[in-house]
């Protein structure tokens, strides 16, 4: 399909790679923060139907590419069939599945395209590996491996806890991060901050913790979640008594 090519071909290592982190985030897009509008374009009446990502950061339900061969290699065939077949979430994880290897084969076919060589490959691999994979971001494997990290080194927790959580008290159940003032004295606790929540990934996007955002965690699944992402405010933070992120919220709908 004309919307699943790239219209700048990558040609360097750097540039693939950006390829595929904007590809990679707008699958992110539809399967957490657009949960709700994916499920419903993934209707099990309509034809053959792929999950594509955008190097523009966007995602898009639409029929495979007439052409033959294709453009770019082409994502999963028919994700819209098992939708109501299969729980939500095991439904969103094996699309998460087929679009980790759909993504993979898209920048290795730009390398194989434009003469990588060894070297190249392996160090856009590294990259690549870097990151979650969607099927981390979606199960929640990638914060499951932190918290288990995190087990491990299990220094100065109750004192970063106290900075990084809300206690869950009669006000407010919700736990949630505020930045951090860029204070002298503070520099410290900003430092066991950094250490403790270091590798928490956001549920949303996929990127780290960082003590200067605000981020929220999902009461039902445990994930954290820039606020920015989820469109959730400091302020508004402070009125929710339990949050639920949009999979969560999506996993209560009534099924017919």
């Amino acid at each position: 399909m004309e919307g699943g090519g790239a219209q700048n071909n990558p040609r360097t290592v750097e540039e693939v790679f950006r390829d595929f982190k904007g590809r990679r985030a707008g699958m992110i897009k539809a399967l957490t923060t657009d949960v709700e509008e994916f499920y419903r374009q993934c209707d099990p009446e309509k034809e053959n139907l792929c999950l594509y990502g955008f190097p523009s950061e966007q995602w898009e339900v639409n029929l495979p590419a007439e052409e033959v061969p294709p453009e770019l290699p082409e994502p999963a065939l028919g994700i819209n069939f098992a939708r109501d077949g299969m729980q939500d979430k095991d439904w969103l994880s094996l699309v998460a599945v087929h679009s980790d290897a759909w993504l993979l084969a898209v920048a290795f076919y730009f390398g194989a395209r434009f003469g990588f060589d060894k070297a190249d490959r392996k160090r856009l691999f590294n990259m690549i590996n870097e990151l979650p994979s969607l099927f981390e971001v979606v199960t929640g494997a990638a914060k499951k491996q932190v918290k288990e990290k995190s087990s491990v080194s299990n220094h100065s927790s109750n004192k970063s806890k106290s900075h990084s959580k809300v206690q869950r008290g009669s006000e407010s159940h919700t736990k949630y991060s505020k930045p951090m003032q860029p204070k002298d004295e503070d520099e410290g606790m900003d430092e066991e901050e950094e250490d403790e929540h270091g590798d928490t990934l956001c549920g949303a996007c996929g990127e780290n913790y960082a003590s200067d955002e605000f981020w929220i965690c999902c009461d039902i699944c445990e994930k954290w979640f820039h606020g920015k992402c989820v469109k959730i405010t400091p302020a508004r933070a402070e009125h929710i008594k339990q949050y639920k992120c949009p999979s969560c919220s999506s996993n209560k709908r009534a099924r017919p």
